[in-house]
């Protein structure tokens, strides 16, 4: 039997996943840099779901790196959006 709560909790974890390489693929084929929104946010959400997904797990390592991960994409993605305006 399928575990439904297991089942969202381990397609966040992918989808996460997918939210950090994607834009890493990104910036190294110099498509986006690092002042682009997309790749910040992008991180964002993948430190998002990630924490999800390990916390779910209790593991508490990874957890604390993915919301630091997360917490350094939004002073990154607020820096631009500073530098942007001014």
């Amino acid at each position: 039997m399928i575990n439904i709560t297991e089942l969202i909790i381990d397609t966040l974890g992918w989808m996460g996943a997918a939210f950090y390489i994607f834009p890493y693929l990104q910036l190294n084929t110099k498509k986006w840099n690092i002042n682009t929104p997309a790749y910040h946010t992008c991180n964002i959400i993948g430190s998002l779901f990630l924490t999800i997904n390990t916390l779910y797990y209790l593991s508490y390592p990874a957890a604390f790196t993915n919301a630091f991960w997360g917490a350094i994409a939004v002073y990154g993605l607020l820096k631009h959006s500073t530098v942007k305006s001014g």
